[in-house]
């Protein structure tokens, strides 16, 4: 099955991230390609992924990187497909300056922005998702109940609180 979601990270480094978006596509069956770009080390390999994204029938482009973090910003520049931004904790800012330079996008050039880190990810995959399944009934089916579910499991957990005083 060809991947719906390309997920781009900066450096080698930024796997520990990434890696959590995958494992939500994985659970909900959408396919994906992971690989490595860097918007300052590689820049013509991130153009070329961000252009022929589309032709390749990916959907949903997610980009995480860490201290200058301009991968996604690059990549939405170079592509009318969604991007989602995952700012990465990689220096002495905590991740603060990842997460400006992801989200200080300039109008017209559009990146959704996530949390800093593994969070971030999840929410990624999630809002790519999201995105799919507004032509996906069958992926629109199993995000409803993966929300209904997580709010069972709020439920219960509340429950049980109260059980306990």
């Amino acid at each position: 099955m060809k991947a719906q979601v390309l997920i781009v990270m900066g450096s080698e480094s930024d796997l520990a991230v990434m890696e959590s978006a995958g494992e939500i596509l994985e659970k909900f069956g959408v396919p994906y390609e992971m690989t490595i770009a860097s918007a300052h080390r590689t820049p013509a390999r991130a153009i070329k992924l961000a252009e022929t994204a589309e032709q390749k029938g990916i959907g949903v482009i997610i980009a995480g990187a860490g201290m200058a973090a301009h991968l996604a910003g690059v990549l939405a520049a170079h592509t009318v497909l969604p991007v989602i931004g995952v700012p990465i904790e990689s220096s002495h800012l905590k991740g603060l300056d990842s997460l400006l330079s992801t989200v200080q996008m300039p109008p017209g050039v559009p990146v959704a922005t996530m949390a800093i880190g593994k969070a971030g990810a999840k929410n990624a995959a999630i809002f790519a998702i999201q995105i799919l399944s507004g032509k996906d009934k069958e992926l629109l089916k199993k995000f409803k109940e993966y929300k209904k579910q997580m709010a069972i499991e709020v439920e219960e957990k509340a429950n049980n609180l109260k059980k306990k005083k």
